[in-house]
């Protein structure tokens, strides 16, 4: 089945439901395809009830379903077969190929995992997955949880997890209290909605021990979690534990974008004002062009929505607000950028590739990400990399390849009809 439309919009997080309604609002036919069953993204999880949502996230729904727009929730998009076009699988047995004149990308961001003994064992969760498993009906009442990593979600985790009846038993945060202090005070100045913000979560946590230049060394159990162990300057803390939420940072799904010919710079989409990429009628919006949040997914969303509807006066008002969650984003990663001790917690048995069961002494030899592929089969299991590949970027600075169609693992029908499309976006 071919579909046709003014703009396809893929990914419906804030930045793609302030896309798809905007120029849906202007008059544009417009298709907004997501692989979850509904929209929302990570922040606004779908099957959420409007009265526990933010007004801003309600505003956004109500908009969406009273547009005239195409929705292809439960779809992925997983090649492009042609110029403007895009192939959707909706397993099983749907495939569609639908047409567009432009393109917005807002496919978002996953979560960063990087390897320490212990840490493919049951009960160990990202943190931003745990707390959608949380919203969507996962019981982590009497649970004790450790929640670590990095970054002002972990608060915001931590409170979610303690109203849902988890007993949090430490926050830990690598970052040292002399950055969070610096980071602070750049919010009082010119974002104290934002700090207002996380003193909010730091009030719902309040009593909960809360470690600053603290990192998890390692976790232990004997067919799941039972012991996550702290490292805090020179002390070992030991925490009794049934689940540990742990998250670093963000990695952008960019596979898309360079599937179509996007530029990147320091692994985000490069895009101009309006947020349009190098490739023709393409644009992209939200984490993919930088890490910094649901403000600036959705101001980047109206933006690009609006100059693809050629209201271009409408979107550069918009600029000065776009800048300064930019600006925000800037000292978000400044604050928390990663400490170098967290490159050597893995053992030469723990597991880095969790798909291909490859450990981190097979890895230590090769000299890139190619040559690992080839000698040990790192990155080519399901995920494809998407997990392994920024833990060894960051442990051991290698690059990943372009992607490739499919960019999900596919039905064989989806593979065979790739396989038969003639495409100029290929090698």
């Amino acid at each position: 089945m071919n579909d046709v439309y003014d703009l396809v919009v893929v990914g419906a997080g804030p930045g793609g439901l302030a896309a798809a309604s905007t120029a849906a609002e202007a008059g544009m036919r417009v298709c907004l395809v997501d692989d979850n069953p509904s929209p929302g993204g990570q922040i606004w999880r779908g099957g959420i009830a409007p009265q526990k949502m933010s007004a801003a996230g309600a505003d956004w729904f109500r908009r969406i379903d009273s547009a005239r727009i195409a929705t292809r929730y439960g779809w992925r998009a997983v090649a492009a077969p042609a110029p403007n076009v895009v192939r959707i699988e909706q397993p099983p047995g749907c495939v569609q190929d639908v047409r567009y004149t432009t393109l917005v990308i807002a496919t978002g961001a996953r979560e960063l995992f990087l390897p320490f003994p212990g840490w493919t064992l049951p009960g160990i969760y990202g943190a931003g997955g745990l707390q959608a498993f949380v919203k969507g009906g996962f019981d982590v009442r009497g649970k004790r949880v450790v929640v670590a990593g990095t970054g002002p979600l972990l608060l915001a985790v931590a409170a979610h997890l303690r109203q849902a009846g988890a007993r949090i038993v430490s926050i830990a945060e690598q970052a040292p209290m002399v950055r969070l202090m610096r980071f602070s005070l750049g919010l009082l100045r010119h974002q104290a909605g934002k700090l207002l913000e996380g003193a909010g979560y730091a009030l719902r946590t309040a009593g909960v021990p809360y470690r600053t230049g603290a990192w998890v060394a390692s976790a232990a159990g004997r067919e799941k979690l039972e012991k996550v162990v702290i490292r805090s300057g020179s002390d070992l803390i030991e925490a009794e534990a049934d689940i540990l939420a742990i998250g670093y940072h963000l990695v952008p799904n960019t596979e898309l974008a360079h599937l179509l010919r996007c530029n990147s710079e320091n692994g985000f989409v490069v895009v101009d004002p309006m947020q349009q990429t190098s490739a023709k009628d393409i644009y992209c919006v939200g984490e993919s062009t930088g890490i910094g949040g649901v403000d600036k997914a959705l101001i980047e969303g109206r933006i690009a929505a609006l100059a693809i509807s050629g209201q271009t006066d409408r979107a550069e008002a918009l600029f000065p607000s776009r800048d300064r969650q930019v600006q925000f984003a800037r000292r978000l990663a400044a604050a928390f950028a990663l400490r170098e001790e967290l490159r050597s917690l893995a053992s030469s048995d723990t597991l880095v590739c969790r798909c291909e069961d490859v450990p981190h002494s097979a890895l230590a030899h090769c000299s890139s990400w190619r040559e690992a592929k080839l000698h040990t089969r790192c990155g080519m299991g399901p995920c494809q990399g998407r997990i392994c590949g920024p833990a060894t970027e960051f442990l051991f600075g290698w690059k990943g390849h372009a992607a490739r169609p499919p960019l999900f693992p596919v039905e064989v029908a989806t593979l065979a009809a790739v396989g038969k499309s003639e495409s100029p976006l290929e090698d």
